[in-house]
């Protein structure tokens, strides 16, 4: 019981990092280039809904929309700084670009926010939703989901779903999937790319935000410099999904996270290496297939 425990807590924690692996791939899938500025993306929009909370009270929705929008306006800075003149440049301009803002954000972040460490709101504390139960020599034994884990669940798959749908069904979307797909391409019918990747950026940037909060809520902690190991585990997720493949990336996210917490299952005191094994089957992944577990042959959103 113990195990599926853990495997269903796997799922939930690697949900939030399938949702920051999407808005990830989407970045990468219309922009083109990688960027190392979306973990303090995702630190930003837990801040933003940690200064919600204060001025405005708990509520968790509105809470969700302000660091989707916080996370999106930054993603418009970003864009106009590092991607709109390097587009047509050699990547590594940009690539050094995202590594300077990425500094610079953690920094300014550390100096506004202070480095020590905040609290997020207890939402739905104490309660839970019993899966399964048996007792076994005596000892009573659940398999549940707090309501917090059923929350965050159900933000990520509601999120996917709306993606899904505003990329294939209407016209922006399809003006998104053009410009991953070809960009010149896409420019020849028409296609106002340099618009179009600056909405990808921002819209990719606002996953991130929504991400961010989850994550804050769920360990009911952020710290300015959250953003690194979050950055490289959207990351990870991403390579091993295939690079701009939205589905891939989202299932590589998952397995981050059930991976994490088998870990701590079967290995003794092993909580404190749970980044380690997140790293470490993203190496065995590449291993296995360098150009990913869900790559595509062609680069699309």
């Amino acid at each position: 019981m113990y195990v599926l425990q853990q495997l269903v807590n796997g799922i939930c924690q690697g949900s939030i990092y399938a949702l920051m692996a999407i808005g990830y791939a989407l970045i990468f899938g219309v922009v083109g280039l990688v960027t190392f500025t979306y973990g303090e993306i995702i630190m930003l929009g837990a801040f933003s809904a940690f200064y919600y909370f204060i001025v405005f009270g708990d509520n968790l929705i509105l809470s969700l929309l302000c660091g989707f929008v916080v996370a999106g306006l930054v993603g418009i800075v970003v864009h106009k700084v590092c991607y709109q003149r390097f587009l047509d440049a050699p990547r590594y301009i940009s690539l050094i670009a995202t590594i300077g803002m990425s500094m610079f954000i953690k920094n300014l972040a550390i100096i506004v926010f202070g480095s020590t460490m905040k609290g997020l709101p207890l939402f739905f504390e104490g309660q839970n939703l019993v899966i399964a139960e048996r007792t076994i020599d005596g000892v009573r034994q659940q398999l549940s989901l707090t309501y917090l884990q059923v929350v965050v669940i159900v933000t990520v798959v509601v999120l996917s779903i709306a993606l899904t749908l505003f990329l294939n069904k209407t016209r922006i979307g399809m003006r998104l999937r053009a410009v991953s797909q070809d960009r010149k391409a896409a420019a020849l019918v028409g296609v106002n790319v340099k618009n179009t990747t600056l909405l990808g950026n921002c819209i990719g940037c606002g996953f991130g935000g929504i991400a961010g909060i989850l994550l804050g809520l769920y360990y009911n902690s952020i710290i300015p410099t959250m953003g690194g190991v979050a950055g490289l585990k959207a990351f990870s997720a991403v390579v091993i999904g295939g690079l701009s493949n939205i589905a891939g990336a989202a299932i590589g996210g998952i397995s981050i996270g059930i991976v994490e917490n088998l870990g701590i299952a079967f290995i003794p005191n092993g909580s404190g290496y749970r980044d380690v094994y997140a790293f470490l089957f993203l190496i065995i992944a590449l291993v296995i297939k360098p150009e990913g577990l869900f790559s595509r042959r062609t680069g699309t959103v």
